[in-house]
C-alpha cells in the first residue's frame, strides 16, 4: 500500500513554504523602515495556494526554454507574486514602509505558519500512531 503525501497534507506543505517566504519579505521591509526610496512588498498568498491547489498552466506565466533560464520554478512563481504595497500615507524619503502595518502582518503571518506546522504535525503523529497500532 503506498501512501501519497500530497493526499496525506494537503495543500498544508505548500501553505508552509509560502508562509516563510512571506516572512522573509516582511522582515526585509521592517529592516528597511528607514531606508529612503524603499518600496515595501508582500506576497499574493491567495494566487499562490490557488495556483498550487489547481496545478493549472497559467498563460501569464513565465517558462523557460532551457534550464537554466529562471532558475527553478517554484522562485519563478514567488517573485511573479511579490507586489508593491500602497501606503496609506506617503512619506517625504520615498519609503513606503508603515512599520506597525508590517510588523502586524508579520504577526499574523507568524501565528499562521504555526498553526499551520501544528496541523501538520498532528498529521504525522497520527501516521505514526496508526503505523505503531497503537
Amino acid at each position: 500500500m503506498v501512501i501519497s503525501l500530497d493526499n496525506v497534507f494537503g495543500i498544508h506543505a505548500k501553505a508552509l513554504s509560502v508562509y516563510s517566504q512571506r516572512s522573509t519579505v516582511l522582515a526585509a521591509n521592517l529592516a528597511n523602515a528607514d531606508t529612503p526610496n524603499y518600496k515595501a512588498r508582500d506576497i499574493d498568498f491567495k494566487s499562490i495556494l490557488n495556483r498550487a491547489e489547481n496545478k493549472k498552466s497559467d498563460a501569464s506565466q513565465l517558462t523557460a526554454t532551457r534550464t537554466g533560464h529562471f532558475g527553478s520554478s517554484s522562485n519563478t512563481a514567488f517573485f511573479a507574486d511579490r507586489l508593491y504595497r500602497q501606503p496609506d500615507q506617503p512619506s517625504l524619503d520615498g519609503n513606503t514602509v508603515q512599520v506597525q502595518k508590517e510588523q502586524a502582518a508579520f504577526a499574523d503571518n507568524s501565528m499562521r505558519y504555526m498553526a499551520t506546522l501544528r496541523f501538520i504535525t498532528g498529521r504525522v503523529q497520527g501516521m505514526l500512531t496508526a503505523l505503531k497500532g497503537e
